[in-house]
């Protein structure tokens, strides 16, 4: 299948404003270099960092690593691809947090990363290439696209502006957030950060009583092993711990990528619930991204919705302030031919079974 007769796509739009790209896998060297235009692009991702394609390979992903280079073989954008093998059923070939398109060619780009896209689908079994850009707005170019059934990535979150000063950034909360953060300095909840490794299990123990007790799907410790031993030694996630009296009460995952401080995950038991730890936890983690040159704090996943099962967080989260955020969410694009592969062999498998 030809994708360009596919998107009415004419190469021509290259020539007429003589501009070139090009598409290759990207090199180990050029890792460095990857990271940085990931870190220092707005809607960078930290999904689309090969810190966290290595993470995804320990817990059994395929990625597949790709540049687009302007004709003076500067690196201007790529994506990293994803897929999990699947033996049973249609593959996905997807791109989390991506892709990262130069702002001048973003259309040439877009289909230089689709046409790659579809070159692995054949090789790999994907019937589709799911895209999940942080963009407010679907550009034109993405109309044969479709919304895809699922997100990765939240497609609502709430984000704290961390450039204004710390007093400003306290007053533009809610009274209640502030009030509650008062309320656990007054009592001397303890706070702490830390990337070592010992944390993890005390942080799992928090999240899985959580996940419990909120009845929600909830990852494996080994999950948060693999997880958090990539992070850690590119100094890119901390766990941090809440404490009174000496048992810890609240804990939270914070990812760092750029300008950007993720709370990725958390948990709390319902102990001493009146010394609000969680509240001055998220306060300290605020300030702490604020000082290491971070300029949001993305409390990932949020919604107005009173009947979504993120109700509960948000009305905590909304006290901290914030700015609601909602992107266009997953796009698919279906490869028709490789669809209609998958759905034989399928079919011809269930035949014989």
């Amino acid at each position: 299948m030809n994708i360009m007769n596919v998107n009415n796509y004419h190469p021509t739009i290259a020539e007429k404003n003589n501009l070139s790209l090009t598409v290759r896998e990207l090199q180990a060297s050029e890792k460095t270099a990857w990271n940085l235009l990931v870190k220092s692009t707005p809607k960078g991702c930290f999904m689309q960092t090969t810190s966290w394609a290595d993470f995804k390979e320990i817990e059994g992903y395929k990625t597949f690593r790709y540049g687009l280079f302007s004709e003076n073989n500067d690196l201007v954008g790529g994506c990293i691809y994803y897929l999990y093998p699947h033996t049973n059923k249609a593959n996905l070939l997807f791109t989390s947090g991506g892709p990262i398109l130069p702002e001048n060619t973003s259309e040439i780009g877009m289909q230089l990363l689709l046409e790659k896209g579809e070159t692995l689908a054949r090789k790999q079994g994907a019937v589709a290439l799911r895209i999940e850009p942080l963009w407010q707005e679907k550009p034109d170019y993405l109309q044969d696209f479709v919304r895809a059934p699922a997100d990765l990535l939240p497609c609502e979150t709430l984000l704290i502006d961390l450039r204004p000063s710390t007093d400003e950034i306290l007053a533009s909360m809610k009274p209640k957030g502030r009030y509650n953060i008062r309320i656990s300095q007054r009592y001397g909840v303890k706070i702490e950060f830390s990337n070592d490794s010992q944390t993890i299990p005390l942080f799992y123990n928090l999240f899985w009583e959580t996940v419990e007790r909120q009845e929600f799907f909830g990852e494996p410790y080994r999950f948060f092993i693999n997880l958090c031993q990539t992070l850690f030694k590119e100094n890119m996630a901390e766990i941090g711990l809440a404490s009174w009296n000496g048992e810890i009460i609240a804990a939270i995952l914070v990812v760092y990528c750029g300008y950007t401080a993720t709370y990725l995950y958390g948990g709390r038991n319902l102990l001493y619930k009146q010394v609000m730890a969680n509240y001055g936890l998220h306060w300290q983690a605020i300030q702490r991204a604020k000082i290491c040159g971070c300029q949001v704090y993305d409390f990932y996943g949020f919604t107005r919705d009173p009947n979504h099962g993120y109700a509960k967080f948000s009305q905590f989260k909304s006290q901290f302030g914030g700015k609601h955020i909602k992107t266009i969410g997953a796009h698919d694009y279906f490869f028709y031919d490789q669809l209609a592969d998958t759905l034989i062999s399928l079919l011809q498998k269930l035949s014989l079974g």
